[in-house]
């Protein structure tokens, strides 16, 4: 009873640390008798107390009962949390993976430490300063400790080349090392453009305009935006980069809370594609600050909204800093969309429930079937130019439904990917073949339009598979043959270049990626259906 009770209300008692006239509307009755309540237990209980333990699960359990995006997050994951979203971080700049116990270098980060000084796609890291580090099982984590560090300083890094037959030794400065959050950005023919985003971080507006820019500058005139599976960041970026999208003075996004003002964003007139055709492919994965910008095109009718459901994260997060410098992220307000609605989908439920949402959606049927899901009346919004209808309290809906795509899915294919020994087959094949595939494919058109993943390099697949203990059927191949061998070719371009060559490859069988082009191809008459006569 006694934990229970402290669990309950410990985290109240931190607050007496802060400035008196921040608090002092809250220090009531409850509060002293919990500050004496825990006097009595750090004086008499039987055993000794680990104070900062119980104000830890304290804090994150007060935290449980208020939403499901209110969340505690101690010191040492600050730094770590932070990274992604800042748009880089301090190391030795290199793309890595394990495999059988070695680190092996996919490839140096351009302009970073570890090219300047020689490390080249398909090194061996056999020594990280004086510790050796193959074949000691180490993790991914562990590389990541070893490599990371502050600018300035040097870490010594003995790495096994092929060819060579002595290690080779590189003193390697630490620097800054960017961490981009466009993915891929491209012409898929004359006049259409295609760039995915992978999340909003400090650096993605300014990625996308270079990108935008020189996509325009190639003859662009309409754009198929990719925010699948892009869960959000920062607020400030996605009203940055709806404005690109919308007329000066447009309402993108306001947010309000009980102690938080209304606080209204607008569009203003530097945007740099307010004319094209825009075309935006969501799905579940997309939340936050993916759903403001494809609420936002929505709303004032500006664009096509192609894919299934989003997420339906409508709250706004506030970090406030912990004197031990842990923090918690608070739920300070909702967002709404230039309609007024409100995307967060409910969590009355409890956190349970509401983790296990996506999974009741495909239960239901919902990914598969738009007519699976029903809005009441109540959340029914009309959009600003057209006043079509759309709809509020769970996400943004699309305005043309694109199912997900089963067809090759086997539970061959599913294992053979979760497991990782699909990028593990590939890894391998790249590092036994990065000379001849340098040599015959020099650059990446001709290894797009020419080289094929044939019988032998799949009967291989197979074979590594056995291996790893994943067996296959003959019919899960044949069915899963086509998206293995797109997989493979897309993998292994990514290794031999960058993040963008894979979209381009497996982008090809993508339904919503194709449906985006047909409407790109057909505007006027997607634009006439589902834009002015829905």
């Amino acid at each position: 009873m006694i934990k229970k009770t402290i669990t309950k209300y410990i985290f109240l008692l931190s607050i007496l640390a802060l400035p008196f006239n921040l608090f002092s509307q809250y220090l009531t009755e409850d509060i002293f008798k919990f500050s004496r309540a825990m006097g009595y237990i750090a004086n008499f209980y039987v055993d000794t107390v680990n104070s900062p333990q119980l104000v830890e699960t304290a804090i994150i359990n007060v935290l449980k009962e208020l939403d499901p995006h209110s969340v505690y997050i101690p010191e040492k994951e600050v730094k770590e949390m932070n990274q992604p979203l800042e748009g880089n971080f301090e190391g030795i700049g290199i793309q890595f993976n394990l495999l059988k116990d070695t680190i092996f270098v996919i490839s140096p980060i351009s302009g970073g430490p570890s090219e300047k000084v020689g490390l080249r796609a398909g090194d061996r890291i056999i020594k990280i300063n004086d510790e050796i580090v193959a074949g000691k099982n180490i993790s991914t984590t562990g590389v990541r400790d070893r490599l990371l560090g502050d600018k300035g300083t040097k870490v010594n890094v003995t790495i096994k080349r092929k060819g060579v037959a002595e290690p080779l030794v590189f003193t390697i400065t630490r620097d800054k090392i960017p961490i981009y959050s466009v993915d891929a950005a491209y012409l898929i023919d004359k006049n259409i453009a295609y760039i995915k985003i992978n999340r909003f971080a400090l650096t993605t507006v300014d990625e996308f305009v270079e990108k935008m820019k020189t996509l325009k500058g190639n003859g662009a005139t309409s754009l198929i935006l990719d925010l699948r599976d892009n869960g959000g960041g920062f607020l400030d970026k996605a009203i940055e980069l709806a404005d690109h999208f919308l007329d000066d003075k447009k309402l993108i996004v306001y947010t309000e809370g009980m102690r938080a003002p209304k606080n209204e964003n607008f569009a203003t007139n530097n945007g740099i594609f307010q004319e094209g055709n825009i075309i935006i492919l969501i799905d579940e994965g997309s939340a936050s600050a993916s759903e403001i910008v494809a609420g936002a095109v929505q709303d004032w009718d500006r664009g096509i909204i192609i894919g299934r459901r989003s997420f339906g994260k409508g709250l706004v997060q506030k970090p406030f800093y912990l004197p031990d410098g842990s923090m918690i992220r608070l739920t300070i307000a909702r967002y709404h969309t230039p309609t007024g609605r409100v995307i967060q989908k409910p969590y009355t439920e409890g956190n349970d429930k509401y983790d296990l949402e996506l999974l009741k959606r495909y239960n239901q049927g919902e990914l598969l079937n738009k007519d699976s899901i029903s809005f009441p009346d109540s959340l029914k919004y009309n959009t600003l130019k057209n006043n079509r209808v759309v709809y509020g309290g769970g996400g943004i809906m699309p305005d043309i439904f694109v199912p997900i795509d089963t067809t090759s899915v086997t539970p061959y294919y599913s294992k053979i990917l979760r497991q990782g020994v699909l990028n593990s087959f590939v890894l391998e094949y790249v590092d036994k073949n990065r000379k001849s595939l340098r040599s015959t494919y020099p650059d990446f058109n001709k290894f797009n339009s020419k080289f094929e993943v044939n019988e032998l390099i799949l009967s291989e697949l197979v074979a590594y598979g056995t291996d790893n203990k994943i067996e296959a059927t003959a019919d899960e191949i044949e069915k899963s043959k086509a998206d293995l061998a797109l997989v493979i070719k897309a993998l292994i371009a990514r290794d031999l270049w960058e993040m963008s060559e894979y979209f381009q490859i497996i982008n090809v069988r993508d339904k919503g990626f194709n449906k985006a082009i047909e409407v790109a191809k057909n505007w006027d008459k997607y634009h006439s259906e589902v834009l002015i006569n829905p």
